[in-house]
């Protein structure tokens, strides 16, 4: 296997794009990640994606957003594995590169989880209900069948956790805080807006004990990265993160199948992959982009991955351990959260943001001297979870 390296990266802004297709932000990102790596065209490009199908009646969105990026007569694919798509699609991507069967490619995440879906009996155009879509990542026959939407889900692990380590709802805050306040100074975030406990604490509650403010909200928006050989990329003189790990691991779908219901094993196992990879453990990760889609997934992620004992992840937050400054920062662009959770592009927004910041180029959010980054992209309650460990290169 060969050695990887990210040369370039691009991003829209995530929020609510009604005038822009989904291709079209597909090709924004695609054509910005180029034109910062100075590649004119890559060989192939893989699209992380979840909801085309089931909002937009689209489907082919590989071969359609390589046409309408000029890159007509390319490999390129869509890749889904619900709201991990982004990072899957990545390392299909790392994969093509590492096997030696591409020099350099494109890794693309893109959605559209505000627009209008056409009926296909009237011609109509219809509002599309993402909430319901959502319920795809849910187990179809055992979850969903029965009207456990995804935010129900995340409110039964909550209430289990607060049930089994004695915490309160506010206990949670950290996580919300320290990703708003992060935002602020990310001009692609969807909600750039600092929040305080108190605000927390009297948020509108969405599904006991998940508020509003626990929960990340769902936007448009497309990022990409171009990857290549990091031979191929010294060769012509070009800056490099490279990609030290790169491990998938499962679970099952259903909440109720699960070993135990407070343990995220897919994330357990495909971070251990991939710190087995690197070389490293959880003490030598400098920043983790985690999978905030609800403050409760950020405690059982920081468990599951090392950074905390069981039931301790929500004490990171609450003495601000996660902050920029703090043991280990996490969402340091505001995470889902605040930067917006659109889906399928989730994973690569991570990583595009673990990149800046190895290049120096997180702005006001720079952190010191940070080496390594790890990002961690989930699909449903963490059935699919997909880690990279990503490394600065001098």
């Amino acid at each position: 296997m060969r050695d990887v390296s990210i040369i370039g990266i691009g991003q829209t802004p995530v929020g609510e794009h009604w005038d822009k297709p989904l291709r079209v932000l597909g090709v924004e990102a695609i054509l910005a990640a180029l034109c910062n790596a100075g590649v004119d065209r890559p060989e192939a490009l893989y699209v992380g994606n979840f909801m085309s199908g089931q909002l937009l009646n689209q489907e082919n969105i590989g071969a359609l957003i390589a046409d309408h990026a000029g890159l007509r007569g390319i490999e390129a694919y869509k890749i889904e594995a619900a709201c991990g798509s982004g990072a899957a699609a990545f390392r299909t991507a790392y994969m093509a590169v590492a096997s030696g069967l591409c020099d350099v490619v494109v890794a693309c995440g893109v959605e559209k989880m505000t627009d209008f879906v056409v009926d296909e009996t009237s011609g109509t155009p219809m509002a599309a209900s993402a909430t319901g879509a959502l319920m795809a990542a849910a187990d179809a026959d055992y979850e969903a069948e029965h009207g456990l939407s995804f935010v129900a889900l995340n409110a039964l692990l909550m209430q289990r956790y607060l049930y089994e380590y004695g915490y309160q709802r506010q206990d949670f805050a950290g996580f919300s805080i320290n990703a708003h306040r992060n935002a602020v100074n990310n001009p692609n975030a969807m909600f750039p807006k600092k929040i305080t406990p108190e605000s927390f604490a009297r948020a509108k509650m969405i599904c006991e004990p998940v508020s509003l403010l626990d929960s990340s909200g769902i936007g448009d928006g497309a990022a990409a990265a171009v990857l290549a050989s990091s031979d191929w990329a010294r060769a012509h003189g070009l800056r490099q993160v490279r990609v030290a790990a790169s491990a998938v691991a499962t679970d099952s779908v259903a909440l109720h199948d699960r070993d135990e219901l407070l343990f995220l094993h897919g994330a357990y196992l495909s971070a251990r992959k991939a710190y087995a990879q690197a070389g490293v453990g959880p003490g030598d990760i400098d920043f983790f982009e985690l999978h905030d889609a609800f403050t409760i997934m950020a405690a059982l992620s920081l468990e599951a991955d090392g950074f905390a004992e069981r039931g301790q992840g929500v004490r990171l937050a609450m003495e601000d351990a996660i902050s920029l400054s703090g043991r280990i920062p996490i969402s340091t662009m505001g995470g889902l959260k605040a930067r917006g959770h659109p889906v399928g592009a989730t994973g690569m927004y991570q990583i595009v943001e673990a990149t800046q910041q190895l290049w120096g180029e997180a702005g006001a959010n720079q952190l010191t001297g940070c080496r390594l980054g790890m990002t961690q992209n989930i699909g449903g309650s963490g059935a699919n979870v997909v880690t990279h460990i990503l490394e600065r290169v001098e």
